[in-house]
């Protein structure tokens, strides 16, 4: 393509020549209109389209702080938790930079676990959606690895004796695990060469994937359009210049609504960081405070509260529940063959894989299961896309009862993130290894109950009330 540049009078104002020099060289204008003032998105987003914002916020915040508490870390095992204590005492407004870093971890989580359940309720992953989607599940299983990453950098107890714990669980994997357990620390415990490599990740190799996969996932998200509460496609009803009848530009009209969102987050976020930033431990530990110390453990051991639904589903898997796993995965390949549409080969497939689960449930203990199901509790959300059979996207549209079991999911996880910050009991074994089954099942039976019940007619144009 030839190089062209618009003419412009003699007499045009600086500002103008110098955009048009720029939209020469580099599509500036173009992208502002295609992501901002010309990306059309549907009228009646409510508070929950909010969080994706927040999300982008909390990023920029980690990123920012990030870098002023790299000017004065030490990833060196005999001196990080000192210059973490030097940072919080010595380095002018050290302590707000290194709060609003970790406030900002949880922050992270909670606005992402929003901005999913949004997706949940509303069928955003469904088609045209589902690389966006798949875009998101890698940006969360990214953000799991960096904060994994960055809490073992202050060097505390809970620090050093959580990542020995995780990384053990590595060694449970049949015939690789100790190896991998060993290459992963590059040591035989968690020790310098750990806590070196585990920066370079949290610093750089991390975080460019995490905002590689942001950029991926607003980029396919704008491709597509966004999708609405009622579950509408507004591309389906156009004008005549193409421009959708229920869609309004993204800027100025959500610019402002997302300004009002952010403000009452930073509100919200001061709060904590001033007046509670360790959120009685949930946030930052107790035992963190104290300078790791590899012959003294401590007496409870528990992921922030971020992973704990899933080391829940870890601890849940014991050698006595085994028998009950094995009875779920002949359930699931018995109801793939009564009740379901696949082809036989595919079904073959399935009992194939079922018998050798089940066999290998004979021949590996209980640890390698539990690490097993604790990672497919995160990847499953990758499949929902094509677990999802429903006839419509939105909640709004589907049955009552679906309702209910969105509800019992919710309950289900947050019984097992609390579960999985308390030191373990029967009582509580129990409960986890029910609640472990319910949110598996909640998945795996996904193609058979979203398709049943009485679904409401979705209107043809999305339901909007001026406000």
């Amino acid at each position: 393509m030839a190089f062209h540049e618009k003419k412009l009078p003699a007499n045009a104002p600086i500002a103008e020549k110098a955009l048009n020099w720029v939209d020469a060289r580099f599509p500036l204008t173009s992208t502002y209109k295609a992501h901002l003032s010309e990306y059309y998105a549907p009228k009646n987003f409510n508070f929950w389209y909010a969080f994706g914002s927040l999300a982008l916020l909390v990023l920029v915040i980690q990123i920012v702080t990030g870098i002023f508490l790299v000017m004065h870390y030490k990833p060196e095992a005999t001196l990080a938790f000192a210059s973490v204590e030097y940072i919080m005492r010595d380095v002018p407004w050290g302590w707000l930079v290194r709060y609003m870093h970790s406030t900002g971890a949880s922050a992270f989580f909670i606005v992402v676990y929003l901005h999913m359940v949004r997706g949940l309720l509303y069928g955003s992953y469904r088609k045209p959606r589902e690389l966006v989607w798949l875009f998101g599940v890698g940006i969360f299983l990214c953000l799991m690895g960096e904060a994994f990453m960055g809490y073992l950098l202050p060097w505390g107890q809970m620090s050093y004796w959580g990542a020995q714990v995780i990384v053990n669980l590595f060694g449970a994997i049949p015939f690789i695990g100790p190896d991998l357990s060993l290459w992963i620390r590059g040591d035989y415990v968690v020790s310098d060469a750990t806590l070196n490599r585990f920066f370079a990740f949290h610093v750089v190799a991390i975080p460019l994937v995490l905002i590689g996969l942001v950029v991926a996932h607003i980029i396919a998200l704008h491709e597509v359009g966004s999708n609405n509460p009622d579950g509408v496609e507004i591309k389906d009803t156009v004008d005549a210049n193409g421009v959708p009848l229920d869609g309004i530009p993204f800027h100025p009209f959500y610019s402002v609504h997302d300004v009002m969102a952010v403000a009452v987050f930073l509100i919200v976020f001061s709060a904590v960081v001033f007046f509670g930033p360790e959120m009685g431990g949930y946030f930052l530990e107790y035992n963190n405070f104290v300078p790791a110390d590899s012959l003294k453990t401590p007496p409870h051991i528990a992921p922030v509260w971020y992973f704990t639904p899933y080391y829940s589903i870890l601890r849940a898997v014991t050698s006595d529940f085994i028998i009950y796993l094995q009875a779920g995965v002949a359930a699931f390949v018995a109801l793939l063959w009564l009740k379901s549409n696949l082809s036989a080969m595919v079904k073959l497939a399935a009992t194939v894989i079922g018998l050798v689960v089940i066999a290998a449930m004979f021949v590996f203990d209980a640890k390698f299961f539990g690490v097993v199901m604790m990672g497919v509790s995160v990847i499953i959300l990758a499949g929902l896309p094509w677990l999802d059979h429903s006839k419509v996207r939105s909640i709004r549209y589907r049955p009552d009862w679906h309702k209910y079991v969105y509800i019992l999911f919710g309950i289900t996880f947050v019984i097992l993130g609390y579960l999985g910050v308390q030191p373990p009991s029967a009582l509580g074994g129990v409960v986890s290894k029910v609640c472990t089954f319910i949110y598996f099942g909640f998945f795996l039976l996904m193609p058979w109950w979203s398709a049943m019940g009485t679904f409401k007619q979705v209107p043809a144009r999305v339901t909007y009330h001026p406000h």
